[in-house]
């Protein structure tokens, strides 16, 4: 048997869902959560800032690169800490640890799906865009029913990495004590205090396979429906 096992298996429903039955999700289950929301928010977000830079290229795409990049070049636990300090003083009232970092983890993500999108839009051939005018549609109706569907299904892979890593990034959770599945998982080895190698390699297991589960279901998508 391998050394720490019966701990997991003792801890294994607080690993996976916490204190869900109580009404307080942690563990894997608050993980996805907060990948699931940021990402809910990011995509739509990221894909109308694409949009508008792709519209306007002067001075509102050069504005918009400049947020992008000053998001990307900052480490995200410091924008984690900033959400965690400014927001109650914007809001007026304290927000729930989960709900503070989804929010900078769609901040952070929506910079680069933004690139994403923009760079899948700007690869696609001028003469679709050319001839969809000439067709009689508008430059909106263009982009959004002939260009941005095309983007889309192409830089497919590009999201879905940026989606991993958006889960993974969910581990910084826990500077602020978010009862996510690395939270638990040191809380649940400062308890035992014994195998933590056994207690951290099933936490790295437990990510690796829901990256690479999101990988699979993407490239079965992206298989069913190619590229135009």
């Amino acid at each position: 048997m391998i050394p720490g096992f019966n701990v997991i298996v003792e801890n294994l429903d607080y690993l996976l869902w916490g204190r869900a039955t109580a009404g307080e999700p942690g563990g894997v289950l608050l993980s996805l959560l907060m990948a699931a929301g940021a990402a809910a928010l990011a995509l739509p977000g990221g894909i109308v800032l694409a949009c508008v830079a792709w519209r306007y290229p002067g001075v509102v795409r050069s504005a918009l690169f400049a947020w992008a990049e000053l998001i990307r070049g900052i480490p995200l636990i410091f924008v984690i800490f900033w959400m965690w300090y400014l927001l109650p003083l914007i809001t007026g009232r304290d927000l729930p640890g989960a709900t503070t970092v989804t929010l900078a983890l769609a901040w952070f993500t929506a910079a680069a799906v933004m690139h994403s999108v923009l760079a899948g839009l700007r690869a696609l051939p001028s003469g679709q865009n050319e001839a969809a005018l000439s067709q009689g549609f508008s430059t909106q109706q263009t982009l959004w029913r002939v260009l941005l569907p095309q983007a889309l299904r192409n830089i497919l892979p590009s999201l879905v990495g940026i989606f991993i890593s958006l889960l993974k990034d969910t581990s910084l959770a826990f500077i602020v004590n978010v009862p996510e599945l690395t939270t638990v998982a040191g809380q649940v080895n400062n308890r035992v205090q014994i195998y933590p190698a056994a207690i951290f390699i099933f936490t790295g297991v437990i990510y690796y396979l829901l990256c690479c589960s999101l990988e699979l279901l993407a490239k079965r998508r992206r298989v069913s429906r190619p590229a135009l």
